[in-house]
C-alpha cells in the first residue's frame, strides 16, 4: 500500500471526517464550489474497499446536512428574499431564480427532489420556496426525503466501485468521482430540457446571449 492510499485510509477513520462532511455539505446549500457530493462518493468508495468511515454513518450524517443547509437556505429567501444580494442578481443563479420562482408552489414536490443534484437549480428552489411563502411544513419533508435519497445515491455509487475495487482505494475514488460527475452533468442536461419543453420561451441560462 503506498502512501497516498495510507493518508486515505487514515482519514477515512478519523472520527472528525462526519464532522467535516457534515459541514461541507450544509456549506454546499449555499457555495456551489464546495463539491459535497464528490466528498460524499469519495467516502462511499473508502467505505467500501477499508471499512472506514461506515457506511451506516454516511447517509444519515450526509442526508442531515443535506437536509440543514436546504432549510438555512429556505430561510433565507423567506426572511430576506430572492433579489437583495447581488449575486442573485446575476448570472445562473439569476435565470434559476427565475425559473423557480414561477413554479416553485405549483410543483413543488419535484422541483426539490430534482433541484437537489444539480448545485445552481438547489439554491434557486431553496432560496424561492422560502420567498414564495411555501409552508415550512410542506417545504420540510420535501426537503428531508430528497436529501436522504441524494445522500444514498451519493454514497451507493461511491460503494459500488469501492466493492468492485476493494484493495484499490485510489482508483475507486477517481473512477466513483468521475461518473458522479458525468451522471451530474446528465442530470443537469436532462433537467434543462424538461424545463425548455415545459416552457419554450426559457433560454438555457448557460448560453450565450
Amino acid at each position: 500500500m503506498n502512501e497516498i492510499e495510507q493518508a486515505l485510509l487514515g482519514m477515512a477513520a478519523s472520527p472528525w471526517i462526519y464532522a467535516a462532511l457534515f459541514l461541507l455539505v450544509i456549506a454546499d446549500a449555499f457555495l456551489v464550489l464546495l463539491p459535497s457530493e464528490t466528498l460524499v462518493v469519495a467516502l462511499g468508495a473508502l467505505a467500501a474497499t477499508g471499512g472506514e468511515p461506515s457506511l451506516l454513518l454516511l447517509v444519515p450524517v450526509a442526508a442531515v446536512g443535506a437536509l440543514v443547509g436546504d432549510s438555512l437556505c429556505y430561510l433565507i429567501g423567506r426572511r430576506i428574499g430572492i433579489d437583495r444580494w447581488a449575486w442573485q442578481r446575476r448570472g445562473r443563479i439569476a435565470a434559476a431564480l427565475s425559473r423557480a420562482r414561477a413554479t416553485v408552489l405549483t410543483r413543488p414536490a419535484v422541483l426539490i427532489f430534482t433541484a437537489r443534484y444539480v448545485p445552481y437549480a438547489r439554491i434557486a428552489v431553496n432560496l424561492s420556496a422560502g420567498a414564495a411563502g411555501l409552508p415550512a411544513r410542506r417545504f420540510l419533508p420535501l426537503a428531508a426525503f430528497a436529501g436522504t435519497a441524494w445522500a444514498i445515491y451519493n454514497v451507493s455509487v461511491g460503494a459500488l466501485f469501492g466493492t468492485a475495487l476493494p484493495g484499490s482505494p485510489v482508483l475507486a475514488i477517481a473512477l466513483s468521482v468521475a461518473v458522479a460527475i458525468v451522471l451530474g452533468i446528465a442530470v443537469d442536461l436532462v433537467a434543462q430540457r424538461l424545463a425548455a419543453r415545459r416552457d419554450p420561451t426559457q433560454r438555457d441560462p448557460s448560453s450565450p446571449s
